[in-house]
Order: structure tokens, then C-alpha cells, then sequence
């Protein structure tokens, strides 16, 4: 009895498909292919318009996001070139100030060495005075003594 099921299903099988080429059912087989293309192609075209909104409203937005950037991208220039402005003002005056401060300093230290020198001048001169007077008291001592 094993060997009759497993020799009558393709007998099955094959007698259906005969069927079909043959003719038998084919006005119900067409009404059923017909009735589930039809399904199938209002399915499609449903989701053809629900994608083509998405795609309407995503479009929408994008153009929206890339006029916001742009603004954001305009006003960030803007503010760059303020800061850029003011930063080269402050740059300008720190350099004036530093020219004014540098030939301060040139000026100062022309002074300082020149009161250096005359300051240290005397007072080489007055050791040098010193060792002189020194030296000609020793050499009268010495005289006097020998």
C-alpha cells in the first residue's frame, strides 16, 4: 500500500497538470489568475502613490533642511567676518602699542647706559683717586721711613 500512495501523487500531480493543458477548469483558472493580478497590480499602485508621497514630503523637507542651513551658513559667515574685523582692529592697536612700547624701551635704555657710564665713570674715577692718593701716602711712608 506504501508504493501506490507514493505512485498515485505524481499520478495526481500529473493528471492536474493535463488538466490544465488540456482545457478543464481554464475559464476558472483565468477568472482566478485575472482576480489576483488585478490585486496584485492595485497593490502595486497603491504603494506607488503612498512611496511617491514619502518621496513628495521627504523632497519638502530636504529643501526646507537645506534653506535652514543655508541661512545658518550665511548668518556663521557673517559673524566670522565680524570677528575677523574686530580681531584685526584689536591686532592693529596691540601692534601700534607695541611699536610705541619698543621705542619707549630703545629710548629708556639709551638713558639707563648713558647713566650707567657717567655714573660708573665717577665712580671709577674716584678708585682711581683713591689708588693714587693711597699709593703716593704709602710711598712718602716708605720714603720717610728709609
Amino acid at each position: 500500500m506504501p508504493e501506490e500512495n507514493e505512485v498515485s501523487k505524481p499520478r495526481k500531480f500529473l493528471s492536474s497538470a493535463l488538466k490544465t493543458v488540456k482545457g478543464e477548469n481554464t475559464k476558472a483558472l483565468i477568472e482566478s489568475f485575472t482576480a489576483e493580478m488585478t490585486l496584485v497590480a492595485e497593490g502595486v499602485c497603491e504603494d506607488q502613490a503612498r512611496l511617491r508621497s514619502q518621496m513628495d514630503a521627504l523632497s519638502a523637507e530636504a529643501d526646507r533642511n537645506r534653506q535652514q542651513a543655508a541661512g545658518g551658513l550665511e548668518a556663521l559667515e557673517n559673524s566670522l567676518r565680524e570677528l575677523q574685523r574686530d580681531t584685526d582692529q584689536k591686532l592693529d592697536s596691540l601692534v601700534s602699542r607695541v611699536s610705541v612700547l619698543e621705542r619707549s624701551l630703545k629710548k629708556e635704555t639709551k638713558r639707563e647706559k648713558k647713566r650707567w657710564f657717567s655714573g660708573n665713570l665717577v665712580a671709577q674715577l674716584t678708585l682711581l683717586a683713591a689708588i693714587v692718593c693711597g699709593a703716593w701716602v704709602i710711598v712718602t711712608l716708605v720714603n720717610k721711613l728709609f
